[in-house]
């Protein structure tokens, strides 16, 4: 028996996506992405945000770059991965993101300047193997995520 790995997320988008253009014309889109749940703590209400770190492929990561911005509102179809890398100190560090499979964008009509398309946005069934391709570190020089 093979196991699923599927996650589902509607939130905001912390920063424009973070494009990059690797070796075979490959490119890839990073962004941050923040949930929010509301709970009831001692009777006040109380807000909880989780930031994820969302990373699309090729195509996906193209219309990513055009269509999505900080702040926008997106659900995001994709799967759960965990990599490491070594920062410059050489100590091995561990990031955990969300490779999207589609997203759409939701909110009014007017929110998109550029027309989206109507129908959620997947990517192409060619990107099966983008796990081996994304061996890059992160871009900030304090070893942060690359977010």
């Amino acid at each position: 028996m093979s196991g699923i790995n599927k996650v589902i997320l509607v939130g905001h988008l912390g920063k424009d996506p973070e494009v990059r253009h690797l070796e075979g014309g490959v490119t890839v889109a990073s962004f941050p992405l923040a949930t929010s749940e509301t709970y009831n703590k001692d009777g006040k209400r109380v807000e909880q945000t989780e930031w994820h770190n969302i990373v699309l492929w090729r195509g996906l990561a193209e219309v990513a770059s055009k269509y999505l911005q900080k702040g926008k509102l997106v659900y995001i179809e994709g799967k759960l991965r965990t990599r490491s890398f070594e920062d410059k100190e050489k100590v091995k560090k561990y990031v955990t993101e969300i490779v999207a499979e589609n997203f759409t964008m939701l909110g009014r009509k007017s929110d998109f300047e550029q027309g989206p398309s109507a129908t959620p946005i997947a990517a192409p069934v060619n990107d099966t193997k983008i796990e081996d391709e994304f061996t890059i570190g992160p871009s900030d020089e304090n070893g942060d995520l690359p977010f």
